[in-house]
């Protein structure tokens, strides 16, 4: 960018994290210190480019305004877009579905609205293969002047070691897992308690610790339950008392059975049908929501091996509701102050990224296609493996 943006556009896609208002208020306090005007896009660009909104789909802000809004409620511009700009599902005349790119009509509206510049909050699917960091990247490429602000509940974003929202989603885990714990214990009772993260384990790591589970089984180590039956028998003959084994969603174990087709053949069948449509439920099936099916696998197997009452639990997308820790708050404000600096610096095509003790900008090919995974030589592995976790292998 040649000169300083007069006008930018903040939204947010991927997905509801908790606190997202603290990102819009960091940027409309930084923009107005700047003398930059900025509004918000509702929906991702659902505002402006789904007719519904009429005039409602971008929302006026400033100081004023952002002193209104609740940190710990929801986003004044939510955060569920239904339309990819680049695979706009439409039906035809004929009553087919077909997908079109609106991509250049989203370019030409941002220009009509003056809209120089655009920050986007973005956290992505790897379930249903929509990505919004990639939306953002692909319309940098396409002249629209970008900078992006990670977000996700999952920290499985690239090229950030910090996610907005994650430290939220791991205080409200960790408490819930600590009551379900307790309860399991106390009825005596093994608690499988599935979490996020289809490709990358952080959640379930990092909250298992703080938990003080038995086990947890993350996407990074396919698992052997026997072992796993073998951990539990082991710390009860001990004196403790098992009460609590954490799963991913993505956690596979290592001989897949039962008919289940592997991972990167499920992945290649997702992206030829409809978005969250799921092969593991039988011919035919196509099911939007399989949440709860790891916990259920592992359950039942571990029951049998360990002749334990087990109790299947899934926390799936409650662990996005609550308030935003303080960390969150300051770094949802950091993050979008961050941003609009950059824009006004004429920096652009970048990410911001968290790395201790700094917030930097980083190149958005550098996150995008890409999954932040926990290294197998990870010190919440190595605290794990100290602290007698069992990781399933």
């Amino acid at each position: 960018m040649d000169t300083s943006p007069e006008r930018i556009a903040i939204n947010s896609g991927g997905g509801y994290v908790p606190g997202l208002n603290a990102v819009v208020t960091g940027a409309v306090l930084a923009a107005s210190r700047l003398g930059t005007e900025i509004v918000g896009i509702r929906d991702g660009y659902d505002g402006l480019l789904d007719d519904a909104y009429l005039q409602s789909g971008l929302v006026t802000l400033d100081p004023q305004i952002v002193e209104t809004l609740e940190p710990g409620g929801g986003s004044i511009l939510g955060a569920a877009p239904r339309h990819d700009p680049f695979r706009v599902r439409t039906i035809t005349v004929e009553n087919f579905v077909e997908e079109v790119d609106r991509s250049d009509e989203l370019l030409e509206r941002l220009r009509a609205e003056n809209i120089d510049a655009v920050i986007s909050v973005v956290g992505g699917s790897s379930i249903t293969g929509s990505h919004a960091l990639s939306v953002a990247f692909k319309l940098s490429r396409k002249g629209l002047p970008t900078v992006c602000i990670p977000k996700s509940v999952e920290n499985d974003i690239a090229a950030t070691a910090l996610s907005f929202g994650y430290n939220s989603a791991l205080s409200h885990t960790t408490e819930t897992l600590d009551r379900v714990a307790t309860g399991a214990r106390d009825a005596r009772r093994l608690a499988v308690v599935e979490l996020l993260g289809y490709h990358a384990g952080w959640l379930a790591l990092q909250s298992g610790i703080a938990a003080c589970a038995e086990a947890v089984l993350i996407p990074e180590i396919p698992y052997d339950l026997k072992a796993v039956a073998a951990h539990l028998t082991a710390s009860e003959r001990a004196g403790r008392r098992p009460s609590l084994v954490v799963v991913a969603e993505g956690a596979t174990p290592k001989d897949i059975r039962g008919g289940d087709a592997p991972a990167d053949q499920l992945d290649s069948l997702r992206k030829s049908l409809s978005p969250l449509s799921d092969l593991r439920f039988g011919e035919g099936a196509r099911v939007i929501d399989r949440s709860g099916s790891a916990a259920e696998k592992v359950a039942l197997e571990l029951q049998q091996l360990t002749d334990r009452e087990t109790l299947p639990l899934t926390l799936g997308q409650l662990v996005r509701a609550g308030r935003p820790t303080a960390l969150d708050r300051q770094l949802g404000l950091s993050y979008g102050a961050a941003a609009v600096v950059a824009l006004h610096g004429g920096t652009v095509g970048v990410m911001v990224a968290f790395e201790p003790p700094d917030v930097k900008l980083v190149p958005l090919a550098q996150a995008i296609n890409k999954v932040r995974t926990v290294p197998l030589d990870s010190a919440f592995i190595q605290t794990a493996r100290a602290l007698g976790i069992c990781l399933g292998d």
